[in-house]
């Protein structure tokens, strides 16, 4: 299961899109190969910008600890060089993408992910009917539990891991697959859940 690599990508942020002026103020990428977590790279952030106090009573990151972070134009480049070419994934995978080009091209820079898989429409498909998909409800519902706190990055990100483990576990019980990839998994979220059994069944024959 995931021989090939995976980043599970999370970003905590002063808003919710670059396009308004929104920026990063933490980063966790967890790097999963073989069914595990084999690495990961994990930093606070200092763009050298406000951090609303609503942000920080939901995430508890505060100005002083922004502000003594690594600056974003060290962070961004050792993060994407531990993406390198890898496969991408995130828990809402257009929000955290969407950060990770802004701050990218700011820099001049841009990212090389192959694939971007999301694990929020993901479990849609492999697990429909549960109550919610929010990462706190979904982890729950999976038996899966935050080590750490969550709207923290790396936390978020350790969750999200988890949860694509899970699903990567869960085709492979259910459906007898002997490969689950980045390539299966892109194409499961392709599919309305009511057309996923029957696909994963034809990939197993």
């Amino acid at each position: 299961m995931y021989q090939e690599p995976i980043v599970m990508l999370d970003f905590e942020t002063t808003g919710l899109s670059p396009a308004a002026g929104a920026r990063i103020t933490e980063v966790a990428a967890l790097k999963i190969q073989g069914g595990r977590i084999v690495d990961r790279y994990v930093s606070l952030v200092n763009c050298h910008v406000h951090v609303p106090a609503f942000i920080t009573s939901l995430t508890g990151i505060t100005q002083k600890m922004v502000d003594s972070a690594p600056c974003v134009s060290r962070v961004v480049p050792e993060l994407l060089a531990f993406i390198g070419d890898d496969a991408l994934s995130a828990h809402n995978a257009s929000f955290d993408e969407k950060f990770l080009i802004a701050e990218s091209r700011d820099l001049g820079l841009m990212p090389r992910h192959r694939r971007l898989v999301c694990s929020l429409k993901l479990s849609r498909r492999v697990f429909p009917g549960l109550p919610s998909y929010k990462l706190g409800t979904l982890s729950s519902s999976l038996g899966i539990r935050f080590k750490g706190t969550a709207h923290r990055a790396e936390a978020d990100a350790e969750v999200s891991a988890n949860v694509l483990l899970h699903i990567g576990e869960h085709l492979q019980s259910q459906y007898g697959l002997a490969r689950v990839d980045t390539e299966l998994l892109s194409r499961v979220t392709a599919l309305s859940a009511a057309k996923v059994p029957e696909f994963l069944r034809r990939q197993a024959a």
